[in-house]
C-alpha cells in the first residue's frame, strides 16, 4: 500500500469518527432538552400548588371581609347574603379549575416537546452514523481506484 493510500484510509477513518462523534454529541444535547422539559413539568406542578394555596388564602380573606361587612350592615347570612356566598364559592371552584386545567395543558406540552427532543436525538445519532457510513464507503471506493 502507497503512503497515499494510507493517508486516504486515515483521513476516511478519522472522519468517519468525527461524524459519529457529532451525532452523539448532538443526541446528548437532544436528550438535555429533553431533562429540561420534563423539569419543566415538575415547576408547572409546584407552581399550581402555590397558586391554588395563594387563591385559598385570598377567598378566605375575602368571605371574611364580606361577613364582616354584611354583619356591620344589620344583614342576617340568611338569603342574600347566602346567595352571594354561594356563588363566590361557584366562582372559586370555576377558577381553581381553570388554574389546574391551564396546568395540565403546560404539562402535556411539556410532555410532547420532551418527546420530540429524544426522537431529534435519535435522528442527530443516526445522521451522524449515515454520514460515517458514506465516508467509509466513499474512502473504500477511492482505494480501490487507486489500485486500479
Amino acid at each position: 500500500m502507497s503512503w497515499q493510500m494510507a493517508a486516504v484510509a486515515g483521513i476516511g477513518a478519522i472522519t468517519a469518527s468525527q461524524q459519529k462523534a457529532y451525532g452523539k454529541f448532538n443526541q446528548q444535547v437532544q436528550n438535555r432538552n429533553a431533562q429540561v422539559k420534563e423539569q419543566e413539568i415538575e415547576i408547572l406542578d409546584n407552581k399550581l400548588t402555590l397558586d391554588l394555596a395563594n387563591f385559598d388564602k385570598k377567598f378566605r380573606e375575602l368571605e371574611g371581609n364580606t361577613i364582616v361587612q354584611t354583619a356591620k350592615s344589620g344583614v342576617t347570612q340568611g338569603g342574600t347574603a347566602s346567595r352571594i356566598r354561594l356563588a363566590n364559592l361557584t366562582q372559586a371552584e370555576i377558577e381553581k379549575n381553570q388554574m389546574k386545567y391551564d396546568t395540565e395543558i403546560g404539562k402535556a406540552r411539556a410532555f410532547e416537546a420532551a418527546n420530540f427532543s429524544r426522537i431529534q436525538g435519535q435522528i442527530a445519532k443516526k445522521e451522524g452514523d449515515i454520514a460515517a457510513m458514506k465516508t467509509l464507503t466513499s474512502t473504500g471506493t477511492s482505494l480501490l481506484k487507486m489500485q486500479g
